[in-house]
């Protein structure tokens, strides 16, 4: 599939779990070869929505049994001044966080014994009961059917990771849990706090050591050092006419300090296909180690909602 994501100065085009097969032609003597009608195809599509104004550049990334394709369209950056699109750009993965980041995570937390999946949250989060809380679990949380709100209210002035966590512990839920699927930015800004009480490091502490850094994923992580920035996609332009760039765009994680689990991941599509190779292998690595046990591979892109939910929700992924 092809999952892209755009904000007024950013789009990342990147094949995490499934490439067509039509995109593919067989070559009896090279063996698959990528079909160039299809390649070019995908090509205008970018082209054209560079030139309708709804992106300014993008990076396309394919591959197959081991044959990546990538290719780089447009700019980076468009104002003040313009930059070149180049294949290591760094974006802003927004919404990605949840499942680059967060679930992976949580998961390695239950796989070690740490979580457990039907525990419920306030087994973790003291402080999350009263009005039904107290019935939300860790696959409630991940499969977005907690009945909480969408967001953490933003309409009056506040900033803190803590103040964060606070409201976001008590806010009252919309629907009862496990009553329908509602998308929620809360229910990740639980679980990434959750991740930092049960393993005892911050989220950004953790992924890096046990996802990012076994994948090789070098230019992925929260906080972006300096010596990245100039590589780094900018979202939108500032009042005062500079871009905002290497700071997340999302405004409640901007107000947590950009370490929250709903978002603040910066990566680049090189590192997103790493990944992804990862979850095609079953949690294998290039090496010959395993990341994660094909269960929890399984558990996370199989259907966990239930059958009264029309949304297909796994664990953290669509």
């Amino acid at each position: 599939m092809f999952i892209m994501r755009f904000s007024s100065l950013l789009a990342i085009v990147s094949s995490l779990l499934l490439i067509q097969p039509e995109v593919f032609a067989q070559d009896s003597a090279a063996g698959p070869t990528f079909n160039t009608d299809a390649l070019e195809e995908m090509g205008t599509t970018i082209k054209s929505a560079i030139a309708r104004n709804k992106l300014p550049g993008g990076v396309l990334w394919l591959e197959h049994r081991g044959i990546p394709y990538s290719e780089v369209f447009g700019n980076r950056m468009v104002k003040p001044s313009v930059e070149p699109m180049t294949a290591d750009t760094m974006f802003d993965a927004a919404s990605l966080t949840k499942v680059i980041a967060t679930t992976p995570s949580v998961m390695k937390l239950v796989e070690d014994g740490a979580v457990k999946l039907d525990a419920r949250v306030s087994l973790y989060l003291p402080e999350f009961v009263g009005l039904h809380r107290e019935l939300i679990t860790i696959r409630h949380l991940l499969t977005h059917t907690s009945g909480l709100k969408p967001v953490v209210p933003r309409d009056f002035e506040w900033e803190g990771y803590a103040t964060g966590i606070q409201l976001a512990c008590a806010e009252p839920l919309n629907s009862f849990p496990g009553s329908e699927w509602r998308y929620s930015d809360i229910n990740f800004i639980l679980l990434g706090e959750i991740v930092r009480r049960a393993s005892g490091m911050p989220l950004e502490q953790f992924s890096q050591q046990r996802i990012f850094t076994p994948l090789g994923m070098v230019d992925s992580g929260f906080l972006p050092n300096a010596d990245k920035q100039a590589r780094i996609a900018p979202t939108t332009v500032m009042e005062d006419g500079q871009p905002l760039r290497g700071i997340v765009h999302d405004p409640i994680s901007q107000r947590m300090g950009g370490t929250t689990g709903h978002a603040g991941l910066f990566t680049t599509a090189s590192d997103l296909a790493k990944f992804a190779r990862m979850m095609l292998a079953k949690g294998i690595l290039p090496n010959g180690d395993r990341l994660f046990k094909a269960q929890t591979i399984a558990d996370m892109t199989m259907v966990q909602t239930a059958a009264h939910i029309p949304a297909r929700r796994g664990l953290g992924w669509d």
